[in-house]
């Protein structure tokens, strides 16, 4: 049997994070606390923010490691005899 060929592309995968956990934490308070009590809505926002820079800043450093351009050895399907 032959080997397949070795791949061409690389996948960047972005490392884990609590920035979405936190996001969703602060927005289900934030509605909590508006129809609740209002300092439940402000103590949300500020885990919401922090969340959202967290996430943000994680996401920065993970596109910052990745090339700008990947060259590929795939050719494109030719036509299939309509010119």
């Amino acid at each position: 049997m032959s080997q397949p060929p070795s791949p061409t592309e690389r996948l960047y995968l972005s490392g884990s994070s609590w920035g979405p956990v936190l996001v969703a934490v602060g927005i289900a308070g934030v509605l909590i606390g508006l129809y609740g009590w209002w300092p439940y809505a402000v103590g949300a926002a500020f885990v919401l923010i922090f969340g959202i820079a967290g996430w943000l800043r994680g996401n920065r450093e993970d596109i910052a490691r990745m090339p700008v351009e990947q060259h590929t050895d795939t050719a494109p399907i030719p036509l299939s005899g309509r010119e």
